[in-house]
């Protein structure tokens, strides 16, 4: 019995030492180099040095980390942006989704017909970006050409243009949350007009009634999950143009997220 407990303990003792002397395999976790949290691909993307500086002049107002913070964006995500102009948001996306994410710079047909010159550009932007095509098509029929669901679709300051254009609203919004994956986001960004005028100042002061855009999207079956007030100014009276000098690119835009239901 007593040369038991001695052998016993001496295995217990080569075993302490051997725990001393050979140290615990590393987990996955210390090997491996953390992935970038989603606020930190966002802001890599705003900070890349590739931006036009005329882009970056613009943050100041536009907050665009905030707003793909406020979309949710993550790396992988394919997100479509409609009338993307100049790039400024697709740029920002591009980076932000990553190589593994897709980002879809739409033009409606009748914005590429009278703006050729940049929507020639905005295609010279997709080609140098492996992660971003350009497409052309008609907004009643947006997401035909697309190769897989959405999780998000942007429409930044373009909503109110609908409203003097061609475009059947009511087609195009049914058009958007058929393209979305269950669970997508649409995220529309515009200039506020008076409370109640509905579509009476979208061609001559380029502003339309919130109410009026939420009523439109709601209907097409989306949610509206969240609002923000980060593009917003109360100094701004509604009751003039938004290219006028005193308000011109400070106007008082809403800002929200309606979501397809899963």
């Amino acid at each position: 019995m007593k040369a038991r407990f001695l052998l016993s303990a001496a295995v217990l003792m080569l075993a302490a030492c051997r725990g001393a002397q050979e140290p615990a395999e590393p987990s996955q976790a210390t090997t491996q180099q953390a992935e970038p949290s989603r606020w930190d691909s966002i802001m890599e993307a705003v900070e890349d040095a590739e931006r036009p500086e005329e882009d970056r002049l613009l943050d100041a107002n536009r907050h665009p980390a905030e707003v793909l913070d406020f979309a949710g964006v993550e790396r992988g995500w394919a997100v479509a942006d409609i009338v993307p102009g100049n790039g400024y948001y697709a740029r920002v996306l591009s980076t932000a989704v990553g190589d593994m994410g897709r980002v879809y710079a739409y033009n409606p047909s009748w914005v590429a017909e009278r703006f050729g010159d940049a929507d020639a550009a905005l295609s010279l932007i997709a080609d140098r970006r492996a992660n971003m095509s350009h497409h052309v098509g008609d907004l009643e029929d947006f997401g035909a050409s697309f190769d897989q669901p959405l999780d998000a679709v942007f429409m930044v300051l373009f909503y109110h243009d609908t409203g003097y254009d061609v475009t059947d609203r009511a087609r195009m919004n049914q058009a958007i949350f058929d393209a979305l994956a269950p669970g997508g986001v649409f995220v529309v960004i515009d200039h506020h007009a008076i409370e109640g005028s509905g579509l009476d100042a979208v061609e001559t002061l380029h502003r339309i009634d919130a109410s009026l855009v939420v009523a439109e999207v709601s209907a097409a079956g989306f949610v509206l999950d969240s609002e923000s007030d980060m593009l917003a100014n109360p100094d701004d009276p509604r009751d003039i143009s938004v290219f006028a000098p005193q308000i011109r690119r400070n106007t008082d835009r809403f800002v929200y997220l309606f979501r397809k239901p899963q």
